[in-house]
């Protein structure tokens, strides 16, 4: 099944030259999730009933015609496959004239609640949401992101009450925030980048104090998150 939802582009959602920012689209996409969730009996209003919770694992981002404010986008997603573990869900973006803005791909996990534990994807589930077998990137798989040798800029951030989501774990798009603030001036500024990679390892939770780690390697732009004891929480990749 293939669900689809329009979105406007608003003024909190551009950045330069009036197009709209990297963590809106994800935003967009994240929502559209959401909402396909809510038709089938899995959305957070379930959840009380169900104690089952969606959880991203990685997102990949590529932006091939990045939309201006203004803007009605027509948002496409689907899930994909997996195994009884973890699931992809896949993206696309077009504008009003049916011309492609963007695609995604995504890995997610299903929590108990009340268990704190990996629950397993049963047939129920995965008859619900109609499986496609469309890919947006053909035979890829979101394998782990190679981590730097060398970094050359490093922040600390403490985590603060603004950043925790309904799962009291840091939001998974502010993480593309903490990247943003460990690039160098001049890197920040040759924003926004059309690939974008983020892969999740551990829950960053409130209070906590993560190192964010900066490498530039043949033009990809990494931001690796650790706690203090170098435990890592995400790999970002921006080129």
């Amino acid at each position: 099944m293939i669900f689809k939802e329009e979105f406007k582009t608003r003024l909190t959602d551009i950045g330069k030259d009036n197009k709209i920012k990297n963590k809106a689209l994800l935003q967009m996409l994240e929502d559209i999730g959401g909402y396909h969730s809510d038709a089938v009996g899995y959305g957070a209003n379930d959840t009380p009933k169900n104690k089952l919770t969606w959880i991203l694992l990685d997102w990949k981002l590529k932006v091939i015609n990045r939309p201006k404010y203004g803007q009605t986008l027509e948002v496409h997603t689907w899930a994909r496959g997996g195994n009884r573990f973890f699931t992809y869900r896949d993206y696309e973006i077009y504008d009003e004239y049916r011309n492609i803005c963007a695609i995604a791909t995504s890995k997610w996990t299903l929590i108990n609640i009340e268990k704190g534990k990996m629950e397993r994807i049963t047939d129920d589930i995965v008859n619900a949401y109609t499986i496609e077998e469309k890919e947006v990137f053909p035979g890829e798989r979101l394998e782990k992101p190679v981590i730097p040798k060398e970094f050359s800029n490093e922040i600390e951030y403490t985590v603060i009450r603004k950043d925790i989501d309904i799962n009291k774990h840091m939001h998974n798009l502010y993480y593309l925030d903490l990247a943003y603030e460990a690039l160098p001036e001049d890197v920040y500024n040759n924003r926004p980048y059309d690939n974008v990679r983020i892969m999740y390892k551990k829950e960053i939770k409130l209070g906590d104090t993560v190192i964010c780690k900066y490498s530039n390697e043949n033009d990809r732009h990494t931001v690796v998150i650790t706690d203090k004891e170098e435990n890592l929480h995400a790999i970002i990749e921006m080129k």
